[in-house]
């Protein structure tokens, strides 16, 4: 008695091959997606001039120390019914307006600037015509922009009836 010889299918009738070639294709075919939606969703997170701003951190806890010397603290209260921004400033220096950034974590075209007027004793009002909602950093100055001579910042989570403390932060 002798054994036939078994006959062997086809390589395209085979369940390795296959599954072999299905793995690398959802693999290309996953890889593509996620660069279309990378490139289509871009979220731009990460400034051009990257570097220069990670050397200017020095120059911000130059002006954070230089608040802290002239004893600057400020407490905030942001009214979400009417809109109301109220800063009471304690320290050496009261200047006649206040700028508010209000910096959202994650999209930079949400970020607000506020300008605050004093009133008096410290006092310095604003308001703003969208309330604030979620988590915003905040950085008070004298001055807009990089030539301020001094900083305070804190953290917020709105909407809030609390006070919200802006401090040097070093």
């Amino acid at each position: 008695m002798s054994a036939e010889p078994q006959s062997i299918p086809p390589w395209y009738k085979q369940f390795w091959p296959w599954f072999l070639i299905g793995l690398l294709a959802s693999s290309v075919t996953f890889s593509v997606t996620y660069l279309v939606l990378s490139i289509h969703f871009y979220d731009g997170t990460v400034e051009q001039d990257y570097y220069k701003q990670g050397l200017a951190i020095n120059e911000q806890l130059a002006k954070q120390e230089h608040a802290r010397q002239l004893g600057l603290e400020a407490v905030m209260r942001a009214d979400p019914r009417t809109g109301d921004i109220v800063i009471d400033l304690a320290g050496e220096r009261r200047p006649e307006r206040l700028h508010l950034e209000l910096i959202f974590p994650t999209e930079s075209s949400r970020d607000r600037s506020l300008v605050l007027e004093h009133v008096r004793d410290g006092r310095y009002v604003t308001s703003i015509d969208q309330p604030l909602n979620y988590r915003w950093y905040l950085h008070l100055q004298p001055t807009e922009g990089r030539d301020a001579e001094w900083r305070l910042t804190g953290e917020a989570r709105f909407p809030t009836e609390g006070e919200i403390s802006l401090s040097p932060g070093i």
